[in-house]
């Protein structure tokens, strides 16, 4: 990968994760470097998930592609929003 892909891939990962957590319901008291690495693994998550349903390569913008990745997004951010969070607590 290119330093062009890299920075690439963190400003959509950054983009998505910030979407993803609008998405999410309730509060998620994540770090802003969390949030940009959801993104960025719901990037990949996504464009797979479209390539398995064949719609990964559409003329045009790829609405669905999107769609599907801010949905990861989302549910990556409340996943890791849960985790990060309980592990500071002790009981």
């Amino acid at each position: 990968m290119t330093a062009t892909g890299i920075i690439t891939a963190i400003i959509i990962g950054a983009i998505l994760g910030f979407v993803g957590k609008l998405v999410a319901p309730g509060r998620q008291n994540i770090p802003w470097w969390l949030t940009i690495l959801v993104g960025i693994v719901a990037a990949f998550i996504g464009t797979f998930i479209a390539g398995l349903l064949g719609i990964a390569d559409t003329g045009g913008i790829d609405w669905i592609e999107i769609i599907l990745q801010v949905v990861v997004a989302a549910i990556g951010v409340t996943v890791v929003a849960g985790v990060y969070g309980r592990r500071g607590v002790t009981r």
